[in-house]
């Protein structure tokens, strides 16, 4: 065998392998919420539970709500465009140092966005 057709090989396995796997991982960690839900309720009834702590056992915990999962994920393609327009500019072969400068403009969305929420957040804060 070439080691071109064990690369396609693998490619082909592991395009195909990992959504099968990540589809039912999700499958099974669905039932397994549901059954720990059904024996939590069962639970509740069997030791006649009073009505308040059966709310608080049974009801969801609050979601905290991501305000700045866009403006996060905008920094960061913002950073991967620069990125890739530095690479432009210094005309650098896909490489290593090409995924370098990308990691970095990545960085430094990040980095941006950290000290956009910080100032954000003490505003709210400061709002309230």
């Amino acid at each position: 065998m070439d080691s071109v057709d064990l690369e396609s090989l693998v490619a082909i396995i592991l395009c195909l392998g990992i959504p099968i796997v990540a589809i039912i991982g999700g499958f099974v960690s669905s039932i397994r919420k549901n059954k720990n839900e059904t024996e939590l309720r069962r639970l509740i009834i069997e030791n006649q539970t009073d009505l308040e702590t059966a709310k608080a056992l049974i009801a969801e915990p609050d979601k905290k709500s991501n305000m700045f999962g866009t403006l996060r994920g905008a920094c960061v393609l913002i950073g991967v465009g620069l990125g890739a327009f530095v690479n432009y500019l210094l005309n650098l072969p896909v490489g290593i140092y090409f995924w370098i400068v990308i990691a970095f403009g990545v960085g430094l969305g990040l980095l941006v966005s950290f000290f956009v929420e910080m100032k954000l957040q003490k505003r709210m804060k400061n709002e309230e």
